[in-house]
């Protein structure tokens, strides 16, 4: 008797700005990404995704724009095609989308190394409380010197001097979210007061890089800390990821690129005493999808034709730190002996699932990355998409996708219209939410009253048990009496 069929986590991929990953394409006509400023455009895009019964919309974040190519710091190829360019803080959305819902959740995308763990933690429980449950927090460390600059530095922290920083910065946030007010605080409460004073302590942390005494100035929100995604695919972001995450976002041309990843990171949480099929693992691509695959791959080629080439390398430049304007238009980046091995790399991956003959020189790199970006591309008909996805559960081990879009709402019409039938027809996506009206949590998670972090969790020691006096961890640490003297 075979196993039944993983349903699959879907996600729609945004971005609060003009245009994500498809630079220019803010000119095809009827999209909606020059709306990106009004509330409505959100709230109309939730309500349609929640309908369809996405599990969350993924929001992507930047703190810099993407000023390497022709650069150093010029915007010039970057602004024309609106290349992640404005952009909106996406965790202020929330609330009305949130409102306007009941179900779908919503990731948001925020940095651990410009704003300090006490600030974040109280901006995610208020939008915890205000979305009943329904928000993740996707963690980064930033990547772009232009967000370093703007927040005083130079250059950038160094990589993994990044990911100690966000180590210690998320057992801040744990023990203010799970540590700083016990379980009990509210209903323990004496006659005519808000909440016991006994059950509300400061966490005192004092460490490498933070001291941070508290208490928590928000009360513990539904899910108390939010849902904890991570896109790191380094060597110490998959340590951090195996450590921290509960899902994990890959991006990766081929799915037999990305399994070595998920792999790696299933097996670190392993021995760090994590179940690793509790770790949600969705891979990034873009979709097209059609009636028959001619009538998708026409598509692709008519979106194809409103993208900006020039801003399409500005965000390559901004990914890699490399500016290929110092190369000759017409210089094979797999034969380049002066290209960065990186580059020639990921030249290479692409160049050995495209169409033989393609000189990979700059035209052709800006043709690949004008929709999608860096992530694969699956192009077709409703079976042709879902028999590639089922491919990619399959060879990648991965639970899920975040779709991004060529343009914001029709990929999503298309994906909802030809391609979620035929994935529910397969039994690979779900009729309804698990938990209709619950936490993010307990819709990834499957399973009703699954609001909290899960055994094995890092964030689990600084749980504060109803009755006790002081948290186990504290009271291990010797900490002794440690709350606030009202």
């Amino acid at each position: 008797m075979s196993s039944p069929k993983k349903q699959l986590i879907i996600n729609a991929f945004a971005m609060q700005a003009p245009g994500h990953l498809n630079p220019g394409l803010f000119k095809y006509p009827g999209d909606k990404g020059s709306s990106y400023n009004d509330i409505k455009t959100w709230v109309a895009l939730a309500q349609k995704l929640e309908a369809a019964k996405f599990h969350a919309i993924f929001f992507a974040d930047v703190l810099g724009g993407y000023d390497v190519y022709k650069g150093p710091a010029n915007l010039d190829p970057t602004i024309p095609g609106a290349c992640q360019f404005p952009i909106n803080d996406p965790l202020y959305s929330v609330s009305a989308m949130s409102a306007a819902t009941q179900s779908i959740g919503f990731g948001v995308t925020a940095s651990t190394t410009y704003e300090p763990p006490y600030a974040l933690a109280r901006k995610f429980t208020t939008v915890d409380h205000l979305s009943n449950g329904r928000v993740a927090w996707n963690i980064v460390t930033s990547y772009l010197d232009s967000a370093a600059r703007n927040f005083g530095l130079n250059t950038q922290v160094e990589h993994d001097e990044r990911y100690r920083i966000a180590d210690e910065y998320l057992h801040v946030t744990y023990k203010l979210w799970e540590g700083s007010w016990r379980d009990d605080a509210l209903t323990s409460a004496p006659e005519g007061a808000y909440a016991n004073p006994k059950a509300v302590r400061q966490i005192n942390h004092k460490g490498k890089y933070f001291t941070v005494p508290g208490p928590h100035i928000c009360e513990p929100s539904p899910q108390r800390t939010p849902f904890i995604f991570q896109a790191g695919t380094s060597t110490a972001g998959k340590k951090f990821a195996a450590t921290h995450a509960e899902a994990i976002f890959l991006n990766g041309h081929t799915a037999e690129l990305v399994r070595p990843s998920v792999d790696s990171i299933r097996k670190q949480a392993a021995e760090l005493g994590r179940d690793p099929s509790s770790i949600k693992v969705v891979a990034g691509l873009l979709v097209v999808v059609g009636e028959t695959d001619e009538s998708a791959q026409a598509k692709y080629a008519e979106l194809a034709h409103y993208g900006d080439r020039e801003g399409a390398l500005a965000l390559f430049g901004g990914w890699s730190g490399y500016d290929l304007s110092k190369y000759s238009d017409e210089e094979d980046f797999r034969f380049v002996e002066n290209a960065p091995p990186a580059v020639r790399s990921m030249v290479n991956h692409w160049a050995s699932t495209s169409p033989e003959g393609l000189t990979w020189n700059k035209k052709t790199i800006a043709e690949h990355l004008i929709m999608g970006g860096n992530g694969a591309k699956v192009i077709g008909s409703a079976k042709t998409v879902a028999d590639e996805l089922e491919r990619w559960a399959d060879v990648a081990d991965v639970d899920g996708f975040n779709f991004s879009y060529a343009t914001n709402p029709g990929t999503f019409d298309d994906i909802i219209e030809y391609l979620l039938p035929e994935l529910r027809a397969r039994g690979l996506f779900w009729e309804d939410y698990k938990v209709p009206s619950g936490t993010l949590r307990e819709n990834y998670l499957g399973s009703k009253g699954e609001n909290r972090l899960s055994r094995g969790h890092p964030g689990t020691q600084y749980f504060w048990k109803a009755g006790e006096e002081i948290p186990a961890y504290a009271k291990e640490a010797g900490e002794g009496e440690n709350r606030i003297d009202y």
